[in-house]
């Protein structure tokens, strides 16, 4: 099978979050006595083992859209499938959708602009545009910074529209592309810190948002002990945990067993740090069993040949 990055960056979304699945709202505490593995079943959604969730649904609506090049009015229309009708997801149920999410898809559906739908209030700062971002990698990855920069933060706010959001999206995808162009773990963390905080600085956006990204910019974000790492829902939290749990192991099982024992928010900072794991290690790190096992995974093959020879990768 002939593979690209593409497919080890949506494998690795896609078995990340189903690994997570079972495990979402758990506590870390109750994780450390009785941690996930493998594919298991039902627990926190009584779903079947290897079931995905809105994660990987709203990753694969994107992988879709790009398909047929970048229309955000397409994107809108495949989210509102999604929710009304089951589209692209893995056992035809939408059983697990953010309210920020159902508000901007509820409003795409009565006509909103796409780059617009999404909340823009600072206390909508989930991680649902950090989910589903990274098949936006591969369409962006040629342009310059500033156009980066622009797209990034159209697709984000078709959900989440607040500045924090779109940083992270922002800060996720620039350490994805420093990846993409061959860096290791650590240059690319060194190499997007540089990129993104003079980025933000010129941008003149608040110091109090860029304060935030501190830990990541300023910091060796695998010094802090995880303990005062949440994985909650919040975008912050899953982008920080998500980068420890990648930085800090040297393999994609490490990497989402690390994050989804995490516990809480479990599918999605596995999702996030799965992306970024089957990029860099790529598609033949992922173990086969998993590769089998994932709900629709050869629909999810289809959908990464069929992308992966649109970007022309």
């Amino acid at each position: 099978m002939k593979t690209t990055p593409i497919h080890g960056a949506l494998f690795g979304v896609a078995i990340g979050d189903a690994l997570g699945v079972p495990a979402e709202f758990t506590s870390r505490e109750r994780l450390k006595l009785e941690p996930i593995k493998d594919f298991i079943g039902y627990k926190s959604h009584n779903q079947p083992p290897g079931t995905f969730s809105d994660d990987s649904s709203l990753t694969f609506c994107l992988a879709e859209s790009l398909c047929k090049g970048y229309d955000l009015n397409d994107l809108g229309f495949r989210f509102i499938q999604w929710r009304n009708e089951g589209y692209w997801t893995a056992g035809g149920e939408v059983f697990d959708i953010g309210m920020t999410t159902h508000r901007a898809i509820g409003r795409l559906k009565k006509g909103s602009r796409p780059s617009l739908a999404g909340d823009f209030d600072e206390d909508c700062n989930g991680n649902g545009s950090l989910m589903r971002i990274i098949p936006l990698l591969f369409y962006i990855r040629d342009l310059d910074l500033e156009k980066r920069y622009e797209i990034i933060k159209d697709v984000s706010s078709v959900t989440h529209g607040h500045i924090r959001s779109v940083i992270a999206c922002f800060y996720y995808l620039e350490f994805a592309l420093e990846l993409l162009r061959g860096c290791d773990k650590q240059t690319a963390y060194k190499n997007t810190a540089t990129t993104v905080f003079g980025f933000i600085v010129n941008k003149q956006i608040m110091q109090s948002e860029i304060d935030l990204f501190a830990p990541l910019l300023k910091e060796d974000i695998t010094k802090q002990d995880i303990n005062n790492i949440p994985s909650f829902g919040y975008v912050m939290n899953t982008l920080k945990a998500s980068m420890y749990c990648f930085l800090s192991t040297e393999n994609y099982p490490d990497a989402v067993l690390m994050a989804v024992n995490l516990g809480n928010d479990a599918d999605t900072t596995g999702a996030v740090t799965g992306g970024l794991a089957g990029l860099y290690y790529g598609f033949d790190s992922i173990p086969e069993k998993w590769i089998n096992e994932i709900k629709r995974s050869n629909d999810i093959k289809d959908l990464c040949d069929r992308l992966s020879k649109a970007m022309g990768l």
